[in-house]
């Protein structure tokens, strides 16, 4: 078993765009970081910018993900039912309601060591009636003590005051507490003081000049006139990638760094084939 490993943790990737970015620099990043492990943010991958469907999964698969985690857009396509129901590498928020598919937590194997991965959502400024994210952390972290010392979670929150409070909360329990949904990758990265890995937000994999991947006149129209407007995924380049590099030691669980990663390509082909 490795003393220390390296986790990839790539921040929601915006449809075809995000899609096509990630498969051209992933093995770049792996190979300059040196990464045993990825985790992705997925459930803005359809290309339509919401939800995930399976053969979105199998791409990710195929490109070396080891787990996908989402947020309140997972059911946006209901193709993607029937997959989590039968797959543990692709996560809803574990504080949804016990009834729907699927499972908030689970657990892979990178460098001979057993990484737990956790995923919950927010409640502050988010419209679903959910389970308080904090108490339901406590009880998954009953579930993995036995199982993972090295434990990643993507808190997927509006609010930065309640992502900072599930980072002091978990702090020294797990060994990461990553943000999403935002898409605007935050500058807070730092490592806790009891050794959790913490930034507020990831960022996202998606058109730079863009409104959280999506073109932005529709948003502007939306903001001026208060009126419904179609969201539609900007697929003009440049394209970023964010995401952070957490480096832990396998022994104690705690993480030694998180470093923050943002690619800008404007070369990338985004009308180019995925896998």
């Amino acid at each position: 078993m490795k003393q220390t490993i390296k986790l990839l943790f790539v921040g929601d990737v915006i449809g075809l765009p995000g899609r096509v970015m990630l498969q051209k620099h992933l093995p770049q990043i792996r190979q300059q970081y040196e990464i045993d492990g990825v985790i992705v943010n997925g459930e803005n991958s359809d290309t339509r910018g919401r939800g995930l469907t399976s053969r979105i999964m199998q791409f990710y698969k195929h490109i070396g993900v080891d787990v996908v985690t989402s947020g309140n857009h997972i059911w946006s396509n209901n193709q993607i039912v029937e997959y989590i129901s039968m797959h543990n590498d692709l996560l809803r928020p574990a504080n949804f309601p016990g009834e729907v598919p699927g499972s908030g937590v689970t657990t892979f194997e990178c460098a001979g060591v057993t990484v737990g991965v956790m995923n919950l959502q927010g409640r502050i400024f988010m419209r679903e009636q959910l389970s308080c994210p904090f108490r339901t952390a406590e009880s998954l972290l009953t579930f993995l003590k036995n199982k993972a010392r090295v434990i990643l979670v993507d808190f997927h929150a509006e609010a930065t005051s309640e992502k900072k409070g599930m980072g002091y909360f978990l702090d020294g329990k797990v060994s990461a507490v990553v943000g999403t949904h935002s898409h605007v990758q935050t500058a807070d990265e730092r490592i806790l003081p009891q050794g959790t890995a913490y930034i507020s937000d990831a960022g996202m994999v998606g058109a730079l000049n863009s409104m959280i991947g999506m073109k932005k006149e529709a948003i502007l129209e939306h903001f001026l006139s208060q009126m419904p407007t179609r969201f539609i995924v900007d697929t003009q380049p440049p394209i970023e990638l964010c995401g952070v590099v957490i480096e832990v030691d396998t022994t104690s669980g705690n993480a030694l760094s998180i470093n923050r990663i943002q690619i800008i390509d404007e070369a990338v082909d985004v009308d180019a084939k995925v896998l």
